[in-house]
């Protein structure tokens, strides 16, 4: 990517105000996208028309139809792992994933499909139950990271399309006391677990898979049984989505009751999957599919729009703009709709995660900034806590607006307020307010010289703030996959622009390396690699345990 032709395209926006492109009149309209389930309003962006052509035309010279086809494709675009990136097959239609994967390993996927249906089907139609034959009430979802935040993301947005007589959980934490407070919840004859690990080895995962087991296993129900049934409780309540089959077996759990996963599948990206399982449980075979078919809309957009009028395209070219041109270093999320409020910290994962690098495809040291800082609440809230900063530090934060035209809940006015607040906060941002306009509206409220001279500066704001208005016309299983594929395929665009691999993690693992270093060292091993500040909180740590 050529960043001296982004940073000397950028000039002029620096020294403008967003609201002065609103001099044409057509802005509004001209700078709009509609795409399956969602529209999207960006005139409020520090751009204009040339501007973004420019960067249309770096999209072309990179060759960004290529890299999306190589992706669709299935080529090993994931280079440091030798993988491809495919979770897009999992919600294309049969015909293609037969073309992409060939005829067996489709037949793979439409086998686990199947299953999971079944496991779907026989839990809420109460031909699945427990040990003593009672129905399942809840069901407990054991994973972390990419294992964890689709589902939690699917659960909190899709909550009016649950199946009332099932809870669905979802446990990550690694800290105890997380754990003891989803088990108070439960009864043990009527929880269903699935644990979620591609290798089942995953630390934070496995012990709180045990807990859950020692919890289930040393239970007064299963002390009362005979020998054989409180393995059952294992064999059969617990399910787990894994590529380590015999690990799964040897943890107790049923062959039968074990789904795959696969390597060409990414852990943030695999709520489509499997993994899913928690998430069909709560809302049903029919809503996952509708989920699932919103992605595959999108997808559709993604490939064939032209990048013009490309939804993802257009969002990823806008977030390299305010990155490296305006030299912005962060995004909020803002969903106003309660239901949306996991899907902050969900964008955490997928963005940073993805394209938090500073090496290229080939290994070379990039000479631009990356991923930007993600970070995010639902709406009024944020409004309440860190707007503040966005509205009068000198700070600018870009910003996407989520919101649905129409509530879910009886309280009409409450929504429409929500909404109201939602534009409202996209305009004040983008226009701010002057010293000039602070002064008159004090002097009209009766205020002094003196008192206008003190408060003036206190209430102004700073303004030119840009932001996307993400519009979706209610929150229904199909709009939240489309915009959860949205993101995944801006986030792509973006790599694909800064040239880095947005499917590999390593960062994640060195903190994983270090942590089984020091775990060895409080159960009394040597580690002189360890720095003398690390090796003193273990002590402390040690003298109190």
């Amino acid at each position: 990517m050529n960043i001296q032709k982004l940073s000397s395209l950028a000039v002029d926006a620096k020294s403008r105000s967003i609201l002065s492109l609103f001099d044409e009149k057509s802005r509004a309209s001209q700078f709009s996208i509609s795409a399956p389930h969602l529209f999207v309003d960006y005139s409020k962006q520090n751009i204009n028309k040339l501007e973004l052509a420019q960067l249309i035309a770096i999209a072309h010279e990179a060759k960004l139809s290529e890299s999306i086809d190589k992706q669709f494709n299935g080529e090993k675009i994931n280079n440091t792992e030798n993988r491809s990136v495919l979770h897009t097959v999992l919600r294309a239609s049969k015909e293609h994933q037969e073309k992409v994967l060939g005829e067996k390993l489709a037949h793979e996927v439409a086998e686990a499909e199947q299953q999971m249906q079944q496991i779907v089907n026989g839990v809420q139609g109460g031909s699945i139950t427990g040990c003593t034959g009672k129905r399942f009430t809840d069901v407990l979802a054991i994973g972390i990271g990419g294992s964890y935040y689709g589902v939690k993301v699917g659960l909190s947005a899709l909550e009016h399309y649950r199946d009332l007589s099932i809870n669905v959980h979802v446990i990550a934490n690694v800290d105890g006391g997380s754990l003891e407070e989803k088990l108070k919840k439960l009864n043990v004859d009527t929880t269903l677990v699935v644990v979620i690990s591609k290798t089942f080895t995953t630390q934070e995962t496995m012990l709180n898979a045990k807990a859950v087991k020692e919890w289930m296993l040393s239970s007064e129900l299963a002390q009362d049984s005979n020998s054989n049934t409180s393995l059952d409780f294992i064999a059969k309540q617990w399910f787990a989505v894994s590529s380590n089959i015999e690990a799964v077996k040897n943890f107790g759990i049923n062959e039968q009751h074990i789904l795959p996963m696969w390597d060409w599948v990414g852990g943030r990206f695999s709520i489509w999957s499997a993994v899913g399982l928690p998430l069909a449980l709560a809302i049903g075979n029919d809503n996952f599919a509708k989920f699932k078919q919103g992605a595959s809309d999108m997808d559709l957009h993604f490939k064939n729009a032209d990048f013009e009028s490309n939804m993802p395209v257009i969002m990823a070219l806008l977030g390299i703009w305010n990155r490296n041109g305006l030299e912005y270093p962060s995004l909020a999320i803002l969903p106003y709709a309660h239901s949306l409020r996991a899907l902050p910290g969900y964008l955490q994962q997928t963005d940073m995660e993805s394209n938090g690098k500073s090496v290229s495809n080939s290994g070379k040291k990039l000479d631009w900034l990356t991923a930007p800082v993600v970070f995010g609440q639902e709406g009024t809230n944020g409004q309440h806590a860190f707007m503040q900063l966005m509205h009068q530090s000198d700070d600018i934060i870009p910003t996407d607006f989520i919101v649905a035209l129409k509530g879910r809940s009886q309280y009409t006015e409450n929504h429409k307020v929500l909404v109201a607040n939602c534009f409202a906060q996209s305009e004040a941002l983008m226009q701010g307010k002057t010293l000039a306009q602070v002064e008159v509206e004090l002097i009209a409220a009766g205020c002094s010289q003196e008192e206008v001279e003190f408060l003036a500066p206190h209430k102004t704001m700073k303004g030119n703030t840009p932001s996307n208005t993400l519009v979706m016309e209610l929150l229904t299983p199909e709009t939240l996959g489309s915009l959860l594929a949205l993101y995944e395929h801006k986030i792509f665009v973006q790599g694909v622009l800064w040239q880095v691999n947005s499917f590999d993690q390593w960062g994640v693992e060195l903190g994983k390396q270090l942590g089984s270093k020091v775990l060895s060292v409080m159960d009394g091993a040597e580690d002189d690699s360890l720095s003398a500040s690390s090796k003193g909180l273990i002590a402390r740590f040690k003298q109190q345990s």
